[in-house]
């Protein structure tokens, strides 16, 4: 879903100008990241958490040619659900949704991590794995 689209949907919903209604999201997109640049850290009950955290310095490969490169230190965002969210998330099983993203990762174009890999990613400094 895009911003176009969530502005599309409230304003459908609410029967308010689109225009109004993507002036009110672009503001709390704003606010999002404004917080996040001065705080660090976000926390939006029954949604979820966003902090900043630090990405250690590591080695990583060019898959272009191969060659290792340095990648420096660097400030990443992470999110952390809610529980309202988690739980809606979890009910998608059996949905097309679900059968689109085994899909993926059969094709190799998702890739399956666990809790700790999110863990050791934000300890290790380790970059998450693209998607194309």
């Amino acid at each position: 879903m895009t911003k176009k689209e969530i502005v599309k949907t409230i304003s459908d919903e609410t029967g308010l100008n689109q225009q109004q209604i993507k002036t009110v999201v672009q503001k709390t997109f704003d606010a999002i990241v404004a917080t996040l640049v001065e705080e660090g850290r976000i926390e939006l009950r029954n949604f979820g958490v966003f902090q900043v955290r630090p990405r250690a310095a590591r080695k990583a490969r060019n898959p272009r040619t191969g060659r290792q490169v340095e990648v420096p230190e660097k400030f990443v965002v992470t999110f952390k659900p809610g529980k309202i969210m988690e739980q809606k998330v979890n009910s998608i099983e059996g949905t097309a949704l679900a059968q689109q993203i085994r899909e993926e990762i059969a094709s190799g174009k998702l890739q399956v991590t666990s809790e700790d890999d999110e863990e050791d990613e934000s300890v290790s400094g380790s970059e998450p794995r693209p998607i194309d």
